[in-house]
């Protein structure tokens, strides 16, 4: 099943079921008005979901429509909670390399900060930066969205409560990173509005692809409509149950959290490429001594995609560009 959030003027959106080839959509009016009420109510909601799938998917859903990903806000357009871990430790190991970080890791223990999830931007929503001096990077990325899950979960039973999957870009502004990690709490300006695919899909869309716990698929990433990498999600090295315990261990993670993997990283970066500027950089600063690759300027325009097994597109693309964002003058 797939499903996706239209822009209609409110913060939360109108929610739709999509067609498994993105083509048609139809009203989700009757089962839950928005994505976050039907993850909370999501026993009841789910099956009701799965009916209109089913009858979209075989030209049966009455007042379809054509779904044009412009139209279409973040699936879930903001969140009670937003946490990205860094779970491709190739991608760390990288950055320390290159730069001679010292950064305190206890094995087997994933490093996860806590997002801003109130602000999250469409696939196809021109992205605002105050300026190109802030260093603008990506970061290809997947997501899963939990329904109630209870402090002190265990891994086997951390994945009955992935309910949905999306794709997104974990915009980065270098220029704040190192300086904010090294004072010990964490990015804040470092990390601004998230952008995500325009639908958000259940576990089993994926087929074998979803094993694991992992997205074991390429991350199609462009620049400027040059290809960029397509590292897989299979090198994950701490799996989204894994993940979810960690963040649980002390806490209850409400209906409608969502949880970020942390880019895309291959150790095999030569043919598969990276899904961020800062990792290319540091291939450049331990293979040549300097970076040469710039981070982003105003213009700009990125794509990320993943395509199933299938050959079709799972969560369609997000397509953007950074522009300046407007001067606030009161």
């Amino acid at each position: 099943m797939k499903l996706a959030t239209l822009k209609d003027h409110t913060r939360d959106g109108r929610l739709v079921v999509v067609s498994r080839d993105l083509g048609r959509a139809v009203l989700a009016s009757g089962i839950a008005g928005t994505l976050q009420a039907a993850l909370e109510e999501w026993p009841r909601c789910e099956p009701a979901l799965q009916q209109l799938s089913a009858a979209l998917n075989a030209g049966r859903a009455p007042q379809a429509f054509d779904f044009d990903p412009r139209a279409a806000m973040a699936p879930l357009p903001r969140a009670y909670q937003w946490a990205d871990a860094s779970s491709f430790l190739n991608h760390g190991s990288l950055m320390e390399r290159a730069y001679n970080l010292d950064i305190k890791k206890d094995p087997g223990v994933p490093i996860i900060y806590q997002g801003a999830g109130d602000d999250f931007f469409g696939a196809c929503d021109d992205y605002p930066v105050p300026g190109e001096d802030h260093q603008i990077d990506f970061e290809g990325e997947v997501a899963v969205v939990l329904d109630d899950v209870p402090m002190g979960v265990q891994p086997t039973a951390a994945a009955g409560h992935i309910k949905l999957l999306m794709l997104l870009n974990d915009v980065s502004l270098r220029a704040h990173l190192f300086k904010e990690v090294s004072i010990g709490f964490g990015p804040l300006r470092a990390k601004p509005s998230t952008v995500f695919a325009p639908v958000a899909v259940t576990p089993d869309e994926l087929g074998e692809a979803w094993h694991d716990g992992r997205v074991k698929l390429p991350l199609h990433v462009q620049c400027n409509g040059q290809r960029f990498g397509e590292p897989n999600g299979d090198e994950m090295d701490f799996s989204f149950p894994e993940l979810v315990m960690h963040l649980a261990r002390t806490r209850n993670l409400r209906a409608g959290t969502v949880l970020g993997s942390g880019t895309f990283s291959n150790r095999d970066y030569a043919a598969k490429g990276s899904a961020c500027l800062a990792e290319r950089r540091a291939i450049e600063v331990i293979e040549q001594g300097e970076a040469n690759t710039p981070f982003l300027k105003f213009g700009d325009r990125l794509r990320f995609e993943i395509f199933g097994l299938d050959g079709q597109s799972l969560f369609g693309a997000i397509d953007h560009r950074f522009v300046p964002a407007p001067v606030q003058e009161h």
